[in-house]
């Protein structure tokens, strides 16, 4: 095989195991077997053996984490990544929804509830199209660069179809079966369990080792966006 031939078909698995990642692990309706996936994951490896040209930061190949890093470095939310308020009782309803009232001086509203993802917050990135920057909230200015660790999750896109600047807001997070099974292998190693999937969820992202944080198989809820320029390729 050829280069021009090897990399019209590594652009070939690269959509076809990114279509096959999101129907597993976000929309939970896979429409292909683990054999099947593997088989074209393990295709896409041998071309990029061959013609290491081929290998990118977008290749499905790279999300078992990279070098070990030295530490994490700071960066500069471009909005504030605000923590959630809590609410202990009606009261506190009550209040809060005087002050949506007084703030909207009168204008209709409506309330959308959700059920709480318990997590870590993240910013990610995306310029382009393509995943440029992960992060932590930190204290909400300013937080830490958790790129490699981020791009672990096979639930975040590597690439979107959306050009330009897009930062997104979600919730980093470990899925109960995820972390019944690391508790299993944490307890035959003779390590400390975690106390809830929120602290595993936390500890696994700011692992150094972002192939520690691979095989802690998270996955990511987002909820809103923080900034954004201009956008061309939505519906």
């Amino acid at each position: 095989m050829d280069f021009s031939t090897a990399k019209v078909r590594a652009e070939e698995l690269h959509e076809l195991l990114n279509k096959m990642s999101h129907e597993y692990y976000v929309l939970d309706k896979p429409t292909v077997t683990d054999a099947e996936y593997d088989a074209c994951y393990h295709e896409l490896v041998k071309l990029e053996e061959q013609f290491p040209e081929l290998v990118s930061e977008i290749s499905p190949t790279q999300r078992v984490g990279g070098e070990i890093l030295d530490g994490f470095q700071k960066v500069v939310h471009e909005s504030p990544m605000l923590s959630l308020g809590n609410a202990f009782g009606e009261d506190d309803l009550l209040d809060f929804d005087r002050k949506v009232k007084q703030g909207l001086n009168g204008e209709k509203y409506t309330y959308i509830c959700e059920l709480k993802i318990d997590g870590l917050a993240v910013s990610i990135q995306y310029e382009n199209g393509k995943l440029v920057r992960g992060a932590t909230r930190g204290d909400g200015a300013i937080g830490e660069d958790i790129t490699a660790n981020i791009k672990t999750i096979h639930a975040v896109p590597l690439m979107i179809s959306e050009l330009g600047k897009l930062d997104i807001r979600g919730e980093a997070y470990m899925p109960k079966k995820s972390f019944a099974t690391l508790n299993l292998k944490r307890d035959e190693n003779g390590e400390e369990p975690f106390a809830n999937p929120r602290n595993a969820a936390a500890g696994s992202l700011r692992q150094l080792d972002p192939k520690m944080a691979a095989s802690r198989n998270l996955s990511v809820f987002v909820y809103g966006i923080g900034s954004s320029s201009e956008l061309v390729g939505l519906p």
